[in-house]
């Protein structure tokens, strides 16, 4: 798995337009995005970090690699989605 922080993502049409640049260069890729942190898990064998990292970039988002996931465990039933209604 690679991850990425991504700290200019900051809504909905950002999180939508990241999950169509990885989309694009790794069809398989599973994109996982979390607003409130602002980072980005992608799971995929066709494509590496610095492809995964390229295509965010050409989509114009700045991604910074991240070796280990730092999300600190939620509370049973806290929602992930920044507004709580999509989560």
């Amino acid at each position: 798995m690679q991850v990425f922080r991504v700290d200019d993502m900051t809504c909905g049409h950002c999180a939508s337009s990241i999950t169509k640049a990885v989309l694009g260069v790794a069809a398989d890729a599973r994109v996982e995005v979390d607003l409130r942190q602002q980072r980005v898990r992608i799971e995929t064998a066709r494509a590496d970090a610095e492809e995964l990292a390229e295509a965010i970039t050409d989509a114009g988002y700045t991604p910074v690699p991240v070796s280990t996931p730092a999300d600190p465990p939620r509370p049973a039933g806290q929602r992930s989605a920044c507004c709580g209604c999509c989560g």
